[in-house]
Formats: structure tokens, C-alpha cells, sequence
């Protein structure tokens, strides 16, 4: 017979397709050395050793046709099985309580890292340094459970912890936190027999209380004032004075429209450089692009930039440009409607093959408004944008109309302009143009549009470029100035609240307000909120070495700003403190927490792959050293220097 290979899928496989057509005498001939296709099937099926794939319809004979390995006429086939994977399946609690372990087993690791006395976290990266940190989402990010189920619930929770950091950019834990305590705090509910569903309407109706709570709660800070977003970018930089006064430094001087971005800086010392430039919201259209694999950004230095307006998908007309770009040995950026098909392909091939440096972006925006920032960015790198109703076709573009930058970085999903060839004289004309506009329109929308425009143009970017002794200690605290750039800018556009966990606590009123007038499920739905609305603070506070129960219940009877300070073990008034949180942060990390805990609460399922069975003597091919010579009797025991056991 067939020397079929004894992995789950192959058994699978054959039950599958073999024995329908075994039970019409179709058999394989037997060899050791040969494949076999059954008439209908589109897929060899090979013996150890042989090589299977599909294979063309003429290919298809009447009775079953052996294929020698290397001997089938005019194509190469290629092992390409069908199969069917098998799942596995548990219902009920069976499925929720390892989806609870999992969450658990995230939320411990992360809620060490909470507080200005939490711990630091050390990840192996496989390769280089080990890497230290207190940011919960880089921990949660790097978590990945054994059990399929568990890992099912701890992943869920990081898309929560991961959606609070791109929206506010801070408050990763308080939200992975949070979704565990209300996971929890709901299967006890369910337990005693509430409808999941109910729960989640309670749950849902409180955290909209919450979240108007807060937004009375706050208080707007002036942008211009230097102490105000100290005390915030502070608090955000794990309570570091210096983070606080270089983002300071660097939000007063380009606004809160400004653009902001952190580098790796040459030196011990942190500082703050401020030129001319411009960011939107696009990022490349290929990964293959990327020119730095370690933050997946594409980095182009005196570049050569492409304002069109149209989709360009014909490379026959880019390449006239193209080759002169080559001959000038200068990258360039291609900012259009769109760039598909064989103009990418293009593009992709010569920058994988070292002829060009390039990379291809959307232009930002709409109709109209595409055409306004293209024009902003023709302003700022003294180059032209090719508009259709001009007339002006992409073949006759000549490299005097292409705008020219400094440096361009692109991310996945942003693209930076910094020091534009555009003239002083040309810059000012259009920033005047813009403030003519927002004086004349009536429409609070595109206010707020020609104002980021505005500061786009006019504003220009902040680069801080990061001081450290090691690269280890330069990556960690990279990583924390940017969540604190982030949770700055969030405070500026929705004001602080008091921190230390406190501005949920204050917030407990108005949701116990809403359990007396709720109901049934719906009642204990809202009822999960108001009793978790104190674990940010309790852990806090046992992070600081205190019983966080104690802290709970002192600053329950307080009011107003006043709470607990854990940096110096005190009770105060924490804004005039200094300690505050933004409120986009703290109403974030509730509303992802709670839309995780509500998904995972009303889980009925899950479904899993089965676990791969490792194959019989795998461990036979192993190196394990002069193990090998165990069939000489006596010294096999010396693999890995385990047979020294016996001679302690």
C-alpha cells in the first residue's frame, strides 16, 4: 500500500476523498514511489517522497493514472493537498471559563504597570535585548497563551487595550483592567441565572452615564499655557518632569493642530526641534515600500514628490519619469487619487531591485478638499499639482514640477513632509488665503477643516529627538513619550479630569442614580459598573505597597479634586497637584472595556483548531549529543548531560 504520511490532516484527507471512490473499486496501485488521481479529482495524491498538486483537466484519464515523481508531462506539480481540518467545539461555561483565564492571565501581567509605583515588565524579543517597560499595551501586545481557549480571551481584551491606545494613547491598562473586573463581576450575574443579554444593555446604559459624567467632570486646559500641559504630559510620562517639560516645550510651540513626532536623538540629552512641514492621514499603499523594518516606516531624504490628481494605474506613462528619477538618483514619493495595478507593480519591482527609491500614497481627502491640500503641499515643496481640467497629462510632467523635501516618513497610516522647498513669500500668500476663507464661510465643519489646514501649513512639525544612555533604555523611553505626546493631545481636546483613579470614582453617584430607576437584569447590568468603578484606584494603590480597600473607602468620603497621591503616599487635592488624567482617556478605557467584557459575557461558543499531535519519534531526529550512542548501551543518558543524574 501507499506509505501515506501520519499527520492528522493526511488521515483526514483520505477519509474525505478515498472512500467514495474506494467504494466504487476505484483503488491506487500499489507503489511506494508513485501518486495517484482518481478520474474527477483535481488532485494527485502522492506516497511519501512524491510530489502532489492539481493538475489540468486533460490530465483526467478513466481509471485511476500513476504519476511518476518528475515525470508529468508540461507542468511542474507542486504538494498541494485538500483536507479538511477538524474543530473543536465547547459550549456554555465550559467556554467561558477559560475565556475568563486567559483574560485574567493578560490583566495580571499588565496591572503590575499601573500607577507611578507600578512595576516594569521585560520582554523577550527572541533576538538582541530583552525589552523593559510600563506600557500595558506593549505587554499585552506580547502575550500569547498555550491554551487556544485562553488565548482566545486574552486577545480580545488586547484589541481593547490596542483601540484605547490609537484613540487616546494612553489608558491601555485601566481598559485591559477594566475589562477583566467586569468579565468577572458578569459571569456572577449569569451564574445566578441573568440573561447575558440584559446585562449588556445595564452595562451599556451605565457607561454612557459614565462618560457625560466625566464630560461635566472636566476641565478644558489652555493651550497655551506651559504649566497645564506640563502637568499632563507629566502624569502621562509615569510622573517624569522632563517628559513633561520637553512636550510642553514642543506643544506651545506648534499648537494643538500642530504636528508632533519622536525620533531617536544622537545623545544623552532629550530636546525638541521645530521646522516647517506637513502631516495627513495616508500611509503607503505596499509594505514593500517599508525602508525601516524595526518601526515598518518607509524614510526618504531629499526627495522628489508627485502631486496628481487623478488614479494612476498605466506604467507606460510614468516612465519617462521614472527613468529620469533614476538618473538623478533621488527618491521619489507619488501622492495621487490612487496608484494601482501595473504603475504599483512598477514601483514595488524597481525599489525591491535597487533601481528606485519610492513609495506611493493616496492623497488626503475629498473632491474639493483633495484639491485644496494638494495644493497646500504643491505651496509648501515649491512643486506643481497636475489637475486634470488643466489639461496636463502625466507623460509631459518634467522634474521641475515635482515639489522637493527634506526628509519624508510614512508610516501605515500617516505621512510626514518635513522641510519643504517651497518659498517663504509662496507660504505666506496661501496662509493668508486660508485665513480669507475661515472668515468668509459659515459652516462650522469646514472651519475646523481650514484650521487643521492652517496649522498644517503654517503650525509646522515638532521633532523631539530622545536622549539615552543604552538602546534599550532609548527604545522604552521613546515608546513612553509617544503615549505621552498622545494622552497630551487628548487632554488638550477634551480637557483633564483628576487622576489616581479618581474621576471614575466621583462618577458612582450618577450610576447609582441610574440602578435605582433601572430594573430586573438590566438593574444588575448597571450595577457591574458601579462596583468596578473603583479598581483603577484599588490597584493603584496596592502597587504602592497600601491595601487598596482602605484607599477605596477614605477617598469614598471625600469629594470634589481630592484623593489619593501615590507617589508620596498622601491624600490631596489632586489637580493641584498636578495629578490629572486626560478625560478622553479615562471615558476611552471604559467604553473599549466594557465593549469587550459585553462580547466575551454573552459568548455561548467557542471553536478551535485541534491541537497538532506531535508525530511518533520526533524526538528521534534531535541532536541531543552523545545521545546518539545509546544503542551502544550505557551512554545514551549523556543527551543534554542528563545521564549525569546517576552519579549524584
Amino acid at each position: 500500500m501507499l506509505a501515506w504520511r501520519r499527520s492528522r490532516r493526511a488521515r483526514l484527507a483520505r477519509s474525505q476523498f478515498f472512500k467514495p471512490l474506494l467504494r466504487n473499486d476505484l483503488r491506487p496501485q500499489k507503489s511506494s514511489r508513485h501518486g495517484v488521481c482518481f478520474p474527477g479529482s483535481e488532485t494527485v495524491y502522492a506516497a511519501t517522497g512524491g510530489v502532489t498538486g492539481p493538475i489540468e483537466p486533460s490530465f483526467y484519464t478513466s481509471a485511476p493514472t500513476t504519476f511518476r515523481v518528475g515525470r508529468v508531462p508540461s507542468q511542474t506539480i507542486l504538494r498541494q493537498e485538500k483536507y479538511v481540518v477538524a474543530k473543536q467545539i465547547v459550549f456554555d461555561d465550559d467556554a467561558r471559563g477559560p475565556l475568563l483565564a486567559g483574560v485574567s492571565k493578560l490583566a495580571r501581567a499588565v496591572r503590575s504597570t499601573l500607577g507611578p509605583r507600578g512595576r516594569n515588565a521585560v520582554l523577550d524579543k527572541g533576538w538582541g535585548s530583552p525589552k523593559v517597560t510600563k506600557d500595558g499595551v506593549t505587554v499585552a501586545e506580547d502575550i500569547e497563551l498555550d491554551d487556544p481557549y485562553e488565548n482566545l480571551g486574552a486577545q480580545l481584551v488586547k484589541e481593547a487595550a490596542s483601540k484605547t491606545n490609537d484613540v487616546a494613547g494612553d489608558g491601555t491598562t485601566t481598559a485591559t483592567v477594566l475589562s477583566e473586573e467586569i468579565f468577572r463581576e458578569g459571569l456572577k450575574m449569569v451564574a445566578t441565572g441573568a440573561d447575558p443579554m440584559a446585562l449588556t444593555r445595564g452595562i451599556n446604559q451605565a457607561v454612557a452615564t459614565v462618560a457625560d459624567a466625566i464630560k461635566d467632570l472636566a476641565k478644558p486646559i489652555d493651550e497655551k499655557s506651559k504649566s497645564d500641559i506640563k502637568q499632563v504630559a507629566t502624569i502621562a510620562g509615569n510622573n517624569d518632569p522632563e517628559i513633561g517639560a520637553v512636550l510642553a516645550d514642543a506643544f506651545t510651540k506648534v499648537g494643538k493642530n500642530g504636528v508632533i513626532t519622536v525620533e531617536e536623538g544622537r545623545s544623552n540629552e532629550t530636546y525638541v526641534d521645530v521646522v516647517e512641514g506637513m502631516q495627513f492621514d495616508r500611509g503607503f499603499l505596499s509594505p514593500h515600500f517599508v525602508t525601516n523594518q524595526d518601526d515598518v516606516a518607509v524614510e526618504l531624504d531629499d526627495c522628489h514628490i508627485l502631486l496628481f490628481e487623478e488614479k494612476i494605474s498605466n506604467n507606460k506613462k510614468m516612465i519617462p519619469l521614472l527613468e529620469a528619477i533614476s538618473k538623478a538618483k533621488k527618491p521619489l514619493l507619488i501622492i495621487a487619487e490612487d496608484v494601482e495595478g501595473e504603475a504599483l507593480a512598477t514601483l514595488v519591482v524597481n525599489k525591491m531591485r535597487g533601481i528606485l527609491s519610492a513609495c506611493a500614497v493616496k492623497a488626503p481627502g475629498y473632491g474639493d478638499r483633495r484639491k485644496a491640500i494638494l495644493g497646500d503641499i504643491a505651496v509648501l515643496t515649491g512643486g506643481k499639482a497636475v489637475f486634470k481640467d488643466l489639461g496636463i497629462d502625466l507623460e509631459s510632467v518634467k522634474m521641475s514640477d515635482l515639489g522637493r523635501a527634506k526628509k519624508v516618513r510614512i508610516t501605515s497610516d500617516a505621512t510626514t513632509i518635513v522641510g519643504g522647498a517651497g518659498t517663504k513669500a509662496d507660504i505666506e500668500g496661501r496662509v493668508a488665503q486660508i485665513r480669507r476663507e475661515m472668515e468668509a464661510t459659515d459652516s462650522d465643519y469646514d472651519r475646523e477643516k481650514l484650521q487643521e489646514r492652517l496649522a498644517k501649513l503654517a503650525g509646522g512639525v515638532a521633532q523631539i529627538n530622545v536622549g539615552a544612555a543604552t538602546e534599550t533604555e532609548m527604545k522604552e523611553r521613546k515608546a513612553l513619550i509617544d503615549d505621552a505626546r498622545a494622552a497630551t493631545q487628548a487632554a488638550l481636546e477634551e480637557g483633564i479630569v483628576p487622576g489616581g483613579g479618581v474621576a471614575l470614582l466621583r462618577c458612582r453617584p450618577a450610576v447609582e442614580k441610574l440602578e435605582k430607576s433601572s430594573e430586573g437584569d438590566i438593574q444588575l447590568g448597571v450595577r457591574i459598573i458601579r462596583n468596578i468603578l473603583d479598581i483603577p484606584l484599588r490597584s493603584i494603590a496596592n502597587n504602592a505597597g497600601v491595601r487598596g480597600a482602605v484607599v477605596v473607602n477614605r477617598v469614598s468620603q471625600m469629594s470634589g479634586n481630592e484623593g489619593y497621591d501615590a507617589n508620596s503616599d498622601s491624600y490631596t487635592d489632586l489637580v493641584k497637584a498636578g495629578i490629572v488624567d486626560p478625560a478622553k482617556v479615562v471615558r476611552t478605557s471604559l467604553t473599549n472595556a466594557a465593549s469587550v467584557a459585553a462580547l466575551l459575557l454573552t459568548t455561548e461558543s467557542l471553536v478551535c483548531d485541534i491541537p497538532e499531535e506531535e508525530p511518533e519519534g520526533a524526538g528521534d531526529h534531535h541532536d541531543h549529543g552523545m545521545g546518539g550512542m545509546d544503542p551502544m548501551g550505557g551512554m545514551g543518558g549523556m543527551g543534554g548531560m542528563g545521564g549525569m543524574g546517576g552519579m549524584m
